[in-house]
């Protein structure tokens, strides 16, 4: 089996991880800017901590992170190597406009981008662009309260209009916000939210999502209006939970925690608020202003397509017994230790037919193309003394999983657009924060503690996607 002609293999990175440059030629703060590394990385994240700035006792590896900034052009060689036909990537909002909503675009922020899509271009590579990759710029943060305030809708299309003028000639696919059902479980990631004493966090970020939301539908608009023929996807923390018994308490618990994903792709890809949501809100005393507009503005804002991550299934109990025994691998979503499963390294557990699950689900919801946008597996890589790097478990997840793909495209026909395996460089980890975290086929010599030389060196797994790609996925050997 193959993919159809066509397919866009390739994969994907985000400007806070793998940049650094992080306040050079004229870039503004940034929410990412300051979730430190350690033990304060999940308070920050979840706006439990207060911390607008950085300070000097914590730590900050995305600061330089890689410095894709300075070898984008090397990086985009390397992947052209491998045969990339696509490349996700996310602009940094603060790059653009330092203070989230000026008048002037920053000059040396517009050509930065302007080059790396050029530089993309010509390996024939299409770019597929984030405009908002868990990235609110602190001089909102400190304006507005980030996403809590309705004023934020207006500064990220002022923002996306400056990125459709730029760059309409070479990008034609685009995703609006990353993982934006990550906004219920991290809301200063997700949002730029941190909470003040006394506030009903339900009805906060609800309300930040509905302004997300409204802002994902005008920049669909937008982007329709100022560059016909593109495309406009949503994206989504996806994978499919299981109930952890057959009994209907279970599989209840699981459909609601599937709907904590849902709430969010149901209003893009069908211009509207689910009823069940409605109801849920009702129920946890959430009222969210809605303007008169807003249900017009949703249901002429639909996406294109709906791309998503998928690294593990997760799974689920009504039991509050069984709920103590969670998986460890993700710190975000909870889940309990699925006992048909393996795990990786980090605690993740491991399932490629929960991939085949998630893009049957995905398609039989929403009936549009679907893409997956990120996936692969951290793992901690050895540097052997010849220069090699051999990572066999990587290739083993990836083989896995794309063959799961390849089933649910040949066997169930689901329309899939392409695969972006997350990391093909390796960064700073998303969840941990740290660089011994690797997802990567092309390694990066960067340690937790800022040193190393920055030198590129092909793992394993660089060799056999390049084989994966070139035979349009039929031979995984």
């Amino acid at each position: 089996m193959k993919m159809p002609e066509g397919f866009l293999w390739g994969g994907a990175t985000a400007a806070n991880q793998c940049e650094g440059a992080y306040n050079v030629d004229g870039r503004g703060l940034s929410s990412v800017d300051v979730v430190p590394f350690g033990p304060d990385r999940m308070k920050v994240a979840r706006g439990e901590m207060k911390m607008l700035a950085c300070d000097a006792d914590h730590t900050y590896p995305s600061h330089q992170a890689i410095d894709f900034y300075h070898h984008y052009k090397e990086d985009i060689a390397l992947m052209a190597g491998m045969g990339f036909k696509c490349y996700r990537l996310s602009i940094s909002w603060t790059r653009i406009l330092p203070g989230g909503d000026d008048d002037t675009p920053n000059a040396a922020g517009v050509a930065f981008y302007r080059n790396v899509f050029e530089e993309c271009r010509k390996y024939g590579i299409e770019p597929l662009v984030t405009i908002c990759h868990f990235d609110a710029p602190i001089a909102l943060i400190q304006k507005y309260g980030g996403w809590k305030d309705r004023r934020m809708v207006d500064a990220f299309l002022k923002y996306c209009r400056v990125l459709f003028e730029n760059y309409g000639g070479l990008v034609k696919y685009w995703l609006t916000f990353n993982e934006i059902n990550m906004l219920l479980h991290m809301p200063f990631m997700g949002a730029g939210i941190v909470f003040e004493p006394g506030e009903n966090r339900e009805q906060v970020k609800y309300q930040a999502a509905h302004h997300e939301l409204i802002a994902s539908a005008r920049a669909v608009q937008l982007a329709h209006q100022m560059m016909p023929g593109c495309m406009v996807g949503c994206m989504l923390a996806a994978g499919q939970y299981y109930p952890y018994t057959c009994a209907p308490e279970d599989v209840y618990q699981a459909m609601e925690s599937d709907r904590d994903n849902y709430f969010f792709i149901d209003a893009q890809v069908r211009g509207a608020y689910p009823v069940w949501a409605k109801k849920r809100m009702e129920r946890a005393g959430v009222s969210i202003d809605i303007r008169p507009e807003d249900e017009a503005i949703l249901a002429a804002g639909t996406v294109d397509f709906v791309s998503f991550s998928y690294y593990s299934s997760r799974c689920t109990s009504a039991d509050p017994e069984i709920l103590k025994n969670k998986a460890r691998g993700n710190a975000v979503v909870k889940s309990v230790v699925n006992p048909h499963l393996k795990s990786s390294e980090w605690g993740w557990q491991i399932d490629p037919l929960g991939l085949r699950i998630t893009l049957n689900t995905l398609y039989d919801r929403y009936q549009k193309p679907l893409f997956i946008v990120e996936n692969g597996l951290g793992a901690n890589d050895t540097v052997e003394p010849d220069g090699s790097i051999h990572d066999p478990y990587r290739i083993d997840y990836m083989r896995q999983h794309i063959r799961a793909m390849l089933d649910a495209v040949n066997l169930d026909g689901v329309p899939l657009m392409g695969y972006t395996c997350w990391g093909c460089i390796d960064l700073v980890s998303a969840s941990t924060g740290e660089m011994k975290k690797r997802y990567g086929m092309i390694y990066v010599d960067k340690s937790n503690d800022g040193t190393g030389t920055l030198k590129r060196m092909k793992k394993d797994s660089y060799f056999w996607y390049k084989k994966v790609i070139e035979t349009n996925g039929e031979d995984l050997d």
